[in-house]
């Protein structure tokens, strides 16, 4: 039996998903121990509720089991997955709307900028809590794949100060952007070859390829007349037009990494498209966030009377961990995208700086292949944020806010919207306000709860919406669009029969 633990695993989306795609692999439907683990028995209860039904519709062997005891869950694992969100949407809430009130409008809020810098406070020292617990209760040489955001600075914390737990970090950025790219060039995905390099959500198409054919100089032309992309895509469209490669990252998360498109509020709608969140409204992932979280608690028992899921190679997902345990344990080859040390792949970016690049997997480990240097303005994109990074990981590492505060003046965005003192009054504010996360913080805390309460402040946007902000929806507005949705859908089915009908009278 194949032990795999998965940490946080009340996160429904990622658990359910891994579950089905690993027990889609013939040789595992039989032979893996999956054990969950998450400190809500709540969630905990629900998914593994949803995933056990699962797996006796499909009649596999494999076990399952759910505890809140996370060494237990660990012990002996030879693979551990993790899904956790610290702080959970109450701390991310407070990543978007504190920043919001200095005028820093974010989309999402949590890789870089200041949400993502204060995520990765709350995150790394419970990563590294993690490291300590795989080091002494896991399978020897276990390998933590870790889902977890701000994917660049926790894999580099834990590399650097998990005393030798092997951790590469897993993102599916690249492959979305690599179907934007087949479909804007009219071609299937899988005859579309790519090589991306970079740094994660900061990753760059440097070669495009069909067929033995070089199309990276065709994709500009072709995004710019696509009737979707051209206007949901402005973002990452002014970036290849400027700096000559496509990234991976989307319209709304690009556009609060660099300092251009997300500084002057007037101007924020023109680069971004408010028809899906994910193409830049304010907040718009904590948003769908708190959507998802609420209609799952209230329609849970609607899940438990939908089908089960089915469990096969035609059902099975394109998160990579799946294919990394497959191509470890059977020895079949997988190439995917990475997130590893440097080490030299890219020469021009830090050598202990995490880089997201092509790799290999199969019986022999994972192969990272040398890349070569960067593009000098892609390169020059990277390294802003690379500076930021080793702040934000040394700061949390240490509990120092000097580089805290250093690292959210060096953040692109931050940096272009606030001068240096309301720099430092915001992260005295949002060091108060996540205090119950940030125990290494704790003197640092005091200091700037007394400052505060002492004054004078800097004046804020109190109750400041930024440029597109829209409201969350509750369960029962979400039920009715749901049951709309599924109204259309079967109009939809009806209309193509009638059309079916017709043509054979």
């Amino acid at each position: 039996m194949i032990k795999v633990a998965v940490i946080g695993a009340g996160s429904v989306g990622f658990t359910r998903g891994v579950v089905r795609d690993l027990l889609s692999v013939r040789e595992f439907r039989d032979n893996l121990e999956i054990n969950f683990t998450d400190i809500s028995q709540r969630n905990l209860s629900m998914v593994y509720q949803l995933v056990k039904r699962d797996m006796a519709a499909n009649s596999v062997k494999s076990t399952l089991r759910a505890t809140l005891n996370r060494r237990e869950a660990l012990r002996n694992a030879r693979y551990v997955l993790c899904f956790v969100r610290v702080g959970g949407l109450e701390a991310f809430q407070l990543d978007v709307d504190i920043p919001l009130k200095y005028g820093v409008d974010q989309c999402v809020g949590d890789t870089l900028c200041a949400g993502g810098i204060m995520y990765a406070q709350r995150s790394i020292p419970v990563l590294l809590d993690f490291c300590r617990d795989i080091r002494e209760v896991a399978a020897p040489d276990c390998l933590f794949l870790s889902h977890v955001n701000p994917m660049a600075m926790n894999t580099w914390a834990c590399n650097q100060y998990g005393q030798g737990v092997r951790v590469i970090g897993l993102c599916h950025g690249v492959e979305g952007g690599h179907r934007i790219i087949a479909d804007a060039l009219g071609l299937p995905v899988n005859e579309v070859d790519i090589i991306c390099a970079g740094i994660n959500h900061q990753t760059w198409y440097i070669q495009i390829r069909h067929k033995g054919r070089d199309l990276t100089r065709e994709l500009l032309p072709a995004l710019e007349r696509h009737p979707v992309y051209r206007r949901t895509e402005k973002v990452r469209i002014d970036m290849l037009r400027r700096f000559g490669y496509f990234s991976t990252e989307s319209n709304g998360h690009l556009s609060e990494y660099v300092p251009w498109y997300r500084k002057r509020l007037r101007e924020i709608r023109r680069w971004i498209d408010t028809s899906s969140w994910i193409n830049g409204e304010t907040g718009g992932y904590l948003r769908v966030c708190l959507e998802g979280r609420n209609w799952f608690e209230t329609d849970f028992p609607r899940w438990l009377k939908d089908a089960p899921w089915k469990y096969g190679p035609e059902h099975r997902g394109t998160e990579h961990t799946s294919y990394i345990i497959e191509a470890l344990e059977t020895g079949r080859r997988y190439r995917g995208h990475f997130n590893v040390v440097n080490h030299g792949c890219i020469p021009n970016l830090p050598p202990d700086a995490i880089v997201e690049v092509p790799g290999y997997v199969d019986g022999n480990g994972l192969s990272i292949p040398r890349v070569g240097p960067l593009p000098h303005g892609c390169a020059a994109v990277c390294n802003a944020s690379i500076s930021v990074q080793r702040l934000a990981v040394e700061a949390a590492v240490h509990g120092d806010d000097t580089l805290l505060r250093q690292a959210m003046m060096m953040d692109p965005l931050t940096g272009a919207v606030c001068n240096p003192p309301e720099i430092w009054q915001l992260t005295d504010e949002m060091l108060v306000a996540q205090a119950r996360w940030l125990p290494q913080y704790r003197r640092a805390i005091a200091a700037a709860r007394a400052r505060l309460r002492r004054g004078p402040r800097l004046p804020t946007r109190q109750g400041f919406r930024g440029a597109a902000r829209l409201r969350v929806r509750t369960p029962a507005e979400l039920a009715r669009e749901a049951d709309r949705a599924r109204a259309r859908v079967l109009a939809a089915d009806k209309a193509e029969m009638d059309r079916k009908q017709h043509r054979r009278a």
